[in-house]
């Protein structure tokens, strides 16, 4: 017995090692959850022969197929095959996994023959009635489901406008889920040469739900009958899919630099443990100045932050605030939104460094950002 003890013992070491293994390796990729919309007895939007479940479903898996081309990525799907998911699964999945993108996949459709195009959905109060249907159509999936009353806690899918009353940590994550819609509108324009309807802002639950930057698209209307041949084309699916990852692909670039791997360093910036001449000519004075450090930058003027959060209120910088960081900044956006960064270096180095002091207090999607004699510039532009 006791050499089975044993036995039991060393199993359940080995499994941990094992596992812990595991999430280290994937704690250095950049995450996507990739969300075929509906499947199994919900089939989605039906028109002139064509299911948008299964639409949805080959254009994620060819999706996969371009991101994987990047070694530092890894694709998650909320499914592969025709099952149906509840909805409440979808986004639970993206954050249990702390990943750094939701992408759901969708195709829209109206009574209306006519109409066609692409639109790409961010989560939000909605715009228009127009809206408002569309919000009614994805969010039906709910209705699927048992105690569905319960588990989504009185929200009413045919009624999105609910929605509001919510706690909305999405808007966090506002700002780069609009970033990452512009950039996949402007591939479906200038890549396919396709019609875009914009960017648009909807109450939709699985947006809501998941705390990361997450975008819901719809690759086109299938009540339109040459939009809908397109979309159930190979081809077609083909050339949505690499549009999609391209900007996924530009997305990560921008925002983690051309790897994403936290232990990678950059040789421009940083070899062996010595600081090049020019750096150390770069280095920040940090003054400080009724309890607020101000940053002077000689040289270029490039200066690294850590941007953690992003919000609609207007919070002291204090440590209490944010889990205990100290050199808190704030800038605020036409649209009312406060945007909150952490430190001010120009050494790309110690900007990592405290990357990964700010994810260590919980702030799983902070990203690195830039600015070049005060104005916003991306981090691949820095970094050139």
């Amino acid at each position: 017995m006791k050499l089975i003890r044993k036995i039991k013992f060393l199993y359940i070491i080995l499994f941990l090692l094992f596992s812990l293994s595991i999430f280290s390796q994937s704690n250095t990729k950049f995450v996507v959850i990739l969300d075929a919309g509906h499947g199994g007895k919900d089939p989605g939007n039906s028109y002139n022969g064509f299911i948008e479940k299964e639409i949805a479903l080959k254009t994620a898996l060819k999706l996969e197929k371009y991101l994987k081309k990047e070694k530092d990525i890894d694709v998650i799907h909320t499914r592969k095959t025709d099952v149906f998911i509840e909805l409440v699964d979808r986004p639970r999945k993206a954050n249990t996994l702390h990943a750094n993108l939701f992408v759901s996949i969708h195709c829209n459709s109206v009574k209306n023959p006519i109409p066609y195009g692409t639109e790409t959905f961010v989560m939000g109060l909605a715009r228009s009635q127009g809206n408002l249907e569309i919000a009614k159509q994805e969010n039906s999936v709910i209705l699927f489901e048992k105690n569905y009353k319960q588990t989504y806690k009185g929200f009413d899918p045919k009624k999105p406008e609910t929605l509001i009353g919510l706690k909305m940590l999405q808007e966090d994550f506002l700002d780069r889920s609009i970033q990452l819609a512009s950039k996949i509108e402007n591939n479906f324009i200038n890549q396919l040469n396709r019609k875009s309807r914009g960017i648009k802002q909807t109450p939709l639950w699985v947006l809501d739900a998941a705390y990361m930057p997450s975008v819901l698209i719809e690759l086109g209307f299938l009540s339109n009958k040459k939009e809908g041949i397109y979309l159930n084309s190979a081809a077609g699916q083909e050339n949505m899919a690499k549009a999609i990852a391209t900007a996924i692909i530009s997305y990560k670039k921008e925002y983690f630099g051309s790897g994403y791997n936290k232990n990678m360093e950059q040789s421009k910036y940083k070899k062996g443990n010595v600081t090049s001449t020019k750096e150390k000519a770069k280095n920040s004075v940090l003054e400080e100045t009724n309890n607020k450090k101000k940053l002077k930058v000689e040289d270029d003027g490039i200066l690294f932050k850590v941007q953690f959060a992003t919000g609609k209120q207007n919070l002291k910088l204090v440590p209490s605030n944010f889990k205990g960081l100290k050199n808190v900044s704030v800038r605020s956006t036409n649209a009312s939104f406060y945007k909150y960064s952490y430190g001010a270096t120009s050494d790309y180095s110690e900007a990592k460094k405290n990357l990964k002091e700010v994810q260590s207090k919980g702030y799983s999607s902070a990203y690195i950002i830039v600015f070049k004699d005060g104005k916003n510039i991306s981090l691949e532009e820095a970094l050139k």
